[in-house]
């Protein structure tokens, strides 16, 4: 699949020169670890010492309609502070996110109650995405049969597995055939059962000409269900490419990495740049934005 024809012609996000940055509290400056050492710096230096932290470096890409584009690396590469930004919950320090849509996140968990049952949760996770109690009504029976609880979906949600919450927040969330999905970390579930439904859905909204981002850690989710993947580094955006051929990559770091290779790790990660084609997002006399 080509996707650099599709950004031209039906991009769906927009991600022009974003990075983000924060400042953190830090005890940089008692290199020791001794508490008296660290009383005397605070009496020494009064107030409290910032640091620094480059979650995400500048980078630029565009997401088109009937993508699924898988986001992977390691803990701390950046990978959820990205989609928060495409999702709206944050601003970057840099750039900006231009999206023909708003995103939807798997966050309906703040809208649902452990002490009610799955049934209930639909309604309320339904409700907070913004379905009228009509439409809730519609979608119940979809939502429970994508979900695969069973008669589970009367008990608490208290008592679900971590997989039985994950496959209904799942079900809830892609109820509403959003335009722009982004899943964090919601389908590691082990069920195989699950994972075929799971890429029946996803395959439908890609018909829809929705565009899905998907981070998960797990290689074969990203194989099974993603036409393009996006790898991240300490912040750094490494490569962009077909699924396969970003995934080899990854898993020779990772493999370099365990072994202690550093020096190898380190040319695998400049390779991943060199072979990742540049975009360039341009602005026009009218102000509109075009993608070369």
């Amino acid at each position: 699949m080509d996707a650099t024809n599709q950004f031209v012609s039906d991009p769906a996000v927009v991600i022009d020169n974003v990075s983000m940055t924060y400042k953190v509290a830090t005890n940089e400056s008692n290199p020791s670890g001794d508490p008296a050492w660290s009383k005397l710096i605070k009496r020494l230096t009064p107030g409290q010492r910032m640091a620094t932290v480059h979650a995400l470096k500048p980078m630029s890409m565009v997401a088109s309609h009937g993508e699924t584009i898988g986001v992977i690396g390691r803990n701390g590469s950046g990978k959820s502070t990205l989609m928060r930004l495409i999702g709206g919950n944050e601003r970057p320090t840099t750039g900006s996110v231009l999206a023909t849509n708003t995103p939807v996140a798997l966050g309906v968990s703040a809208a649902l109650m452990p002490d009610l049952p799955g049934e209930e949760n639909i309604h309320l996770g339904c409700l907070a995405m913004g379905l009228t109690p009509t439409q809730v009504v519609a979608k119940y029976d979809q939502i429970v049969e994508l979900s695969g609880l069973g008669s589970a979906i009367h008990l608490p949600m208290k008592s679900y597995s971590s997989g039985m919450s994950s496959r209904l927040r799942f079900a809830i969330a892609t109820a509403i055939d959003p335009e722009i999905l982004i899943l964090d970390e919601a389908l590691n579930t082990g069920d195989a059962e699950f994972s075929q439904r799971t890429k029946a859905r996803m395959t439908e909204l890609r018909k829809q000409a929705g565009c899905v981002f998907l981070v998960s850690h797990a290689m074969e989710s990203i194989r099974d269900l993603c036409n393009r993947v996006i790898w991240l580094d300490k912040g750094d955006f490494l490569h962009d490419g077909e699924p396969e051929a970003v995934i080899k990559l990854y898993e020779r770091f990772i493999e370099q990495l365990r072994r202690g290779d550093l020096a190898g790790a380190d040319k695998t990660k400049r390779a991943a740049r060199r072979e990742m084609q540049a975009v360039e997002i341009q602005e026009s006399e009218r102000g509109r934005r075009s993608i070369r």
